[in-house]
């Protein structure tokens, strides 16, 4: 009930991209509504967490649920999910091939070597039948997970965010969403396949909007998400990142 909070003014700490930059459009959607957001920008990954934890912003809209968990654990914070708001996919990118279909035996494929992405780059991959990943592996998948490899791959394990400048070298590289997006690679173009949204990694991984626990249904939170997981976000997500933020509600 917008019209309850007339007047007000909601706080929410975000990353600069493209975080703050949905949040321009919630601001409006609010604007509409007389309640004012003020959206406080931060480059580091604590103090938007530390600002809701004790009371100083309302919400925050930067990270996704394995990191809030990590944070609450080590911090003693009580932070929680108000709802999952978009990914950002991981693309199979062409380097001297581009021909998922047809594609050659022993042929090699870059992936991001730290645990996390080389399990979303196995499972994607997985995804597209090109090798079988031992199930209940999961997000924790490792090249040592892989049951079945038909066509013999070679999976070539390189730093993340190396992977664009390397590309060349390989047949294929799967690449996370933001650095193919700092290389100028268009996720929606030049993606041969991304993760779809109702992947394991897709759903892990949402960036989500954040409340200290206990404010999830507040009326201030309840605005906020009814505004960023409207229709008006959602058609700027997908005609302004090409791809490469994917709503997810």
């Amino acid at each position: 009930d917008y019209d309850a909070l007339a007047g007000e003014t909601i706080s929410i700490a975000a990353s600069p991209t493209p975080h703050a930059e949905i949040l321009e459009v919630v601001k409006e959607i609010l604007a509409e509504k007389n309640i004012t957001l003020d959206i406080q920008v931060y480059n580091d990954y604590v103090v938007p967490n530390t600002v809701v934890e004790d009371g100083t912003v309302d919400a925050n809209y930067f990270q996704h649920t394995p990191y809030l968990e990590s944070f609450n654990a080590s911090n003693g914070t009580d932070l929680v999910s108000a709802a999952k708001i978009h990914y950002e996919p991981f693309g199979i990118y062409p380097g001297k091939s581009d021909d998922l279909a047809n594609i050659a035996d022993g042929a090699t494929i870059a992936v991001p070597n730290d645990t996390t992405n080389e399990a979303r780059a196995l499972q994607l991959l997985a995804a597209q039948g090109l090798i079988t990943v031992r199930d209940g592996a999961g997000l924790t998948a490792t090249v040592n997970d892989i049951t079945e490899n038909p066509h013999n791959l070679q999976i070539e394990e390189i730093e993340a965010a190396q992977l664009p400048r390397t590309v060349q070298d390989v047949d294929f590289a799967v690449i996370n969403g933001n650095y193919a997006m700092e290389a100028g690679f268009s996720v929606g173009k030049d993606a041969l396949a991304t993760e779809d949204a109702s992947s394991e990694a897709a759903q892990t991984y949402a960036n989500v909007l954040v409340v200290k626990e206990g404010n999830e249904s507040d009326p201030a939170i309840q605005a906020l998400y009814a505004a960023l997981t409207s229709d008006k976000v959602k058609d700027y997500i997908n005609s302004t990142y090409d791809g490469a933020v994917v709503p997810i509600f």
